[in-house]
């Protein structure tokens, strides 16, 4: 298994099909089931099928989402060869300690959430899908981030529309970047999932082992986290730098962790008390009003 500092390099042709439209056609104000124009053959009579499959109501958005698709793939083929995606990932000596990790030997303070939707479930914490300290028996966790060439984000300066669908299609290149790299590590580089043989859509569902928490995402929201997993796998390497807030420009990037636990599931942290604010500043290192800022949208009122 690697446990070096690894950089990848894709083709935007190589990532098309691990785009995940729903998030696309959202970004548009489309409803979910208006993304299933991506799983549609291209000839018309299918096209014609598909627009008549909805309501006499919903076909004018029909059609129009019909148009928007055909445009992004027309964005991505004009993309194709002109721009790269790049990822970066580390495969790291890992346990628990309490709520924090401990990542080839940094500890990285985590929260646990203090809601929970129905009274059995447990207050879950991402450090409880890792071996504990205690245990004495090394775990792993991996560090991943992803990032387009950001002279995407700049195409089209004079044309509004065609300068957002840029936009918004590097941020979901990013993404599928991570979903790509993510299954190569599964199956291959960390290995703990060889023979994992799931459709595309099986698997932009996430009916993988393991999970994949982005930073700032429900379950690792705290944006300043980026600055810790910047220490363990330096992000710039593939061109990304971190804003004083965690923010990363490109903006169409992602990072996070790798869990593989067979248990591990996505979960919120929710709202935390000023209690908890607390002693997660003091595991951070920073005063508790500086905290505050990063979890606003955490705290309760």
């Amino acid at each position: 298994m690697q446990t070096e500092i690894t950089k990848v390099t894709y083709d935007i042709h190589d990532l098309a099909e691990y785009i995940n439209w729903v998030y696309f056609f959202f970004a548009w104000g489309f409803q979910p089931r208006f993304a299933s124009i991506a799983d549609i053959h291209g000839c018309d009579a299918c096209r014609a099928g598909w627009l008549a499959s909805f309501p006499e109501n919903e076909r004018s958005k029909a059609a129009e989402s019909m148009k928007l698709y055909k445009e992004a793939m027309q964005m991505l083929d004009y993309l194709d060869g002109k721009y790269k995606v790049y990822g970066i990932y580390k495969l790291m000596e890992a346990n628990s300690d309490g709520d924090n990790l401990i990542l080839d030997g940094k500890r990285f303070p985590l929260l646990r959430q203090q809601t929970r939707i129905h009274p059995d479930d447990p207050f879950l914490c991402l450090s409880d899908f890792v071996r504990p300290l205690a245990s004495g028996i090394k775990d792993t966790v991996g560090g991943f981030a992803t990032t387009v060439d950001q002279h995407i984000e700049h195409e089209f300066p004079e044309d509004d529309y065609q300068h957002m669908l840029a936009k918004i299609l590097a941020e979901r290149l990013a993404e599928a970047a991570a979903e790509k790299m993510h299954l190569d590590i599964r199956k291959t580089v960390w290995g703990y999932a060889p023979h994992e043989n799931l459709s595309m859509k099986e698997l932009l569902r996430e009916d993988y082992q393991g999970i994949r928490p982005a930073v700032g995402y429900p379950s690792l929201p705290d944006m300043s986290t980026s600055f810790l997993l910047n220490e363990l796998i330096k992000m710039e390497q593939i061109g990304i730098s971190l804003t004083p807030n965690g923010m990363m420009n490109p903006l169409a990037s992602v990072c996070g962790l790798m869990f593989s636990h067979p248990a591990s599931r996505y979960f919120s942290v929710g709202k935390i008390d000023e209690d908890q604010l607390a002693d997660y500043a003091q595991r951070r290192g920073y005063n508790v009003d500086e905290m505050r800022k990063y979890l606003s949208a955490n705290l309760q009122q």
